[in-house]
């Protein structure tokens, strides 16, 4: 049996140089011919040609379907490099994710490819079913899912957009043209704006910027929004300390238990 590799030697042919990219799926590749430099990744996100047409990941190249049923998918090289933590306050940030948000393009592909709204019960509901499966961390994680479940009422929208769901300043990349982009959109979901803009705010903005910020993402920082991210930012943070106890990764899940005791400090009531 062939190596994922030699795979995609075969499909590039011969003088193409293939190398893993790294990541967490363990699906992405470089691939070199001379000069040339192309990003290859296995079975990428179905409605990766609408990003590309949308200007929002590097351009899309080609696509291509193997007998085993897995497809790959071919992207320009960016010479750039990612966002540094520090440069995530900036109105390009704001304004391309405000562009993300209101694609309904991207929102037609996902329902057309069968993705439903993500609803706080939904969210909530998987918490207690990570719950039941871990015992780390259950007793101090208690409280948190008890706030949730009380102020579920609040966090209720029928704004949803399409969310990319992990906005860490290392799936933004800004090229040498000072081009912006947002890639891995593998975890892309149907949601409520407020579940990007809780993580991007609470991990990269200082409290004092967050109505500046909003207002070049375009939006009015209001208390709805508030208790919305809070609401948001609890819930990922638990499912964080969750899915480092499940890697047994001891350090990470004690990081987050901490954060989330910090965030007990921040509740919007």
């Amino acid at each position: 049996m062939k190596s994922k590799v030699n795979v995609l030697k075969h499909i590039l042919g011969s003088g193409w140089q293939v190398k893993p990219a790294g990541g967490a799926t363990g699906e992405a590749y470089i691939a070199q011919y001379g000069e040339e430099k192309i990003f290859l990744k296995r079975n990428s996100s179905p409605f990766l040609a609408v990003l590309s047409a949308e200007g929002i990941v590097p351009k899309l190249l080609w696509t291509k379907r193997l007998e085993n049923g897995d497809v790959i998918t071919a992207q320009h090289w960016l010479n750039g490099r990612e966002l540094k933590a520090a440069e995530m306050n900036q109105q390009l940030v704001a304004k391309l994710l405000s562009k993300i948000h209101r694609s309904q393009e991207l929102l037609s592909m996902l329902r057309r490819i069968g993705k439903q709204p993500l609803t706080p019960e939904a969210v909530l509901e998987e918490l207690f079913h990570r719950t039941q499966q871990n015992n780390q961390y259950q007793k101090e994680i208690e409280p948190y899912l008890d706030y949730l479940s009380t102020h579920i009422g609040e966090v209720q929208t029928d704004q949803f957009v399409v969310c990319h769901g992990d906005v860490n300043h290392n799936n933004w990349l800004i090229s040498d043209q000072n081009r912006l982009f947002l890639i891995d959109w593998d975890g892309a979901m149907i949601a409520d704006p407020a579940l990007d803009l809780a993580m991007l705010l609470y991990w990269y903005v200082p409290d004092e910027e967050w109505d500046q910020w909003l207002r070049s993402y375009g939006i009015p920082l209001t208390r709805s929004l508030k208790i919305r991210m809070h609401w948001y930012i609890v819930a990922q943070t638990i499912e964080s300390i969750y899915w480092h106890c499940e890697r047994g990764q001891e350090e990470q899940a004690k990081y987050w238990m901490n954060y989330l005791v910090q965030l007990d400090k921040q509740i919007y009531h």
